[in-house]
This record gives C-alpha cells, structure tokens and sequence, in this order.
C-alpha cells in the first residue's frame, strides 16, 4: 500500500493548483486577446462586418496570403524533410553548426530578415541579379513573398520531422531492402507513414505562421495593391488610420482561418497515427 501511494506521488502539486495555472495563464494570454478581438469586431453591425471582410482590396489580401502561405508550407514540406533526413542520417563537417542555424528565423527578428532577403533578392543584389537575367523578378513580387515565408517557415517543418526520424529504426529499411523493396517503395511504405503525423504538423504550422507574418514580408513584398498586398498590412494600415473596428474585423477573419486550418491539422493527424497504428 505505501509502495502504491509512493508511485502516485507527484513532484508538481497537485490537480487544484496546477489546473488553477494553467486556466489562468491560458485566459491571460489566449483568450483575453481573443476576446479583445469580437468586442471591436461588434461595434460594427452585421452588414458593416461583412461589407469591410469582403472589400475588393481586402479580398485581393486575402487571396495573396492564403496563395503564397500555402505554396511556401509545401516547398517547406519538401525540403524539410530532406533537410531532417540530412541531419539525423548523415555524418559530415559542419553538421552541429548547420542544426543550429535551421532555429536561425526563431531568433532572427522577422524585419531584420525582410530587409536582408529584400537586398539579396532585387534586380542589384546577389540573387536576384543572377535570375534577372533570365527575365525572373523575385523582389516586389509575389515570388519574393513566398522566399520570405520559406525562410520563416522551414524550421517548424525541420523540428517537427527530425524527433520522428530518429527515433525511426534503420533496421525498417534493411528489412524492406531484404524483401525485395526498392528505394522509392521503401519510401513511401515505410518512411512516409512514419513520418506522415510530424510532416502534416509542421505543414500546417509553417501554413499558419505564414498566413500571420508581417515583419518579414513587408519589406520585400512590394505591397501593391491588389498585387502584393497582404492581409496582415491592411490589417495595419486599418490601425495607422485608427480603425480600430475595421481592422480586428479583418483579424478576425485571419483568426477563424488560422483556427480552422489547426482543427483539420488535428483531424488529419489523428486520422493519420490511427493509420499508421493499425499498420504497425
């Protein structure tokens, strides 16, 4: 019996005091803010809502976030996952240096990146000098928008695929080497499964982060109306001309998109670790 109440014991206090925290954190920095958000939003009728969510120019925003978010989380997929296969799989000079600066967009402040990627990427610097002259812009584009949203998304992608790969065993492939598998079968009926929970995850974060970032795409984005522009710039053009109403509607809508993509990242995952359970 005292052995029995020796194992239940926790280091942290109890159920009460920790559930007490947890709510009250979550309240102060989740919901407050969120909250915030709807209490703007209504000092707008219902018709004024819809009419400032769905303005010509807003609409255009919204497309130009959601298309080039979407494209960058995809290129962040691919090359994610090639990169995390490259750091858990392979032995080379420089690989302790090359893990740490994947975290680099963490601690790098998001308009630092815009204007370096901004210089590197117009017609007179390095890069984009080199595809200029095949005809090939990337600053003040949305080509540019999407380099930025690479840059500020691959390391969710990374650290969300490396823990799965190396805790995936060699011995996985050797077996289906063995039974006759080639590289690509291999690939995709042992690998991919595998890692297919963590390559969503980090999919939909890098989706979710570029959909929000400012910082980084301002800068090189050109901000073109009906072009370049992005939501989360009329979001602060609405708070330089303080609207405030307009710009929390506008929000909002960014927040229900954000929270609707993280509801279809848990079903898929879940979905996904059943799968791969059930072959297990």
């Amino acid at each position: 019996m005292n052995q029995k109440k020796k194992k239940n014991k926790r280091v942290i206090p109890g159920l009460g005091l920790t559930m007490g925290i947890t709510l009250t954190m979550l309240g102060l920095v989740v919901l407050l803010p969120l909250c915030s958000l709807i209490i703007f939003s209504a000092k707008l009728s219902p018709a004024e809502f819809i009419a400032t969510i769905t303005r010509p120019r807003v609409l255009a925003s919204y497309v130009v976030s959601f298309e080039t978010a979407f494209i960058a989380a995809l290129v962040d997929a691919v090359m994610g996952m090639i990169l995390a296969w490259v750091l858990v799989r392979y032995e080379f000079p420089g690989k302790a240096i090359m893990n740490g600066m994947i975290e680099l967009p963490f601690a790098l402040p998001t308009a630092v990146a815009g204007i370096a990627l901004t210089h590197l990427t117009t017609t007179n610097g390095w890069v984009g000098s080199l595809f200029a002259r095949f005809g090939i812009e990337i600053a003040y584009t949305r080509l540019g928008i999407i380099v930025a949203l690479i840059f500020v998304g691959i390391p969710f992608v990374v650290r969300a695929v490396q823990p799965v790969l190396e805790k995936l065993d060699s011995q996985y492939e050797e077996a289906a080497d063995i039974l006759g598998a080639n590289k690509r079968q291999t690939l995709f009926h042992v690998i991919l499964p595998e890692i297919a929970p963590a390559l969503i995850a980090g999919f939909t974060m890098s989706f979710a982060r570029g959909l929000g970032e400012y910082g980084s795409v301002v800068f090189i984005a050109g901000n073109t109306p009906y072009e370049t522009e992005i939501a989360p710039l009329m979001i602060m053009s609405k708070l330089q001309e303080f609207d405030y109403a307009s710009a929390t509607s506008i929000a909002l809508v960014m927040l229900f998109a954000a929270f609707i993509i993280l509801m279809v990242n848990a079903v898929i995952q879940s979905r996904a670790s059943k799968i791969t359970s059930g072959i297990a």
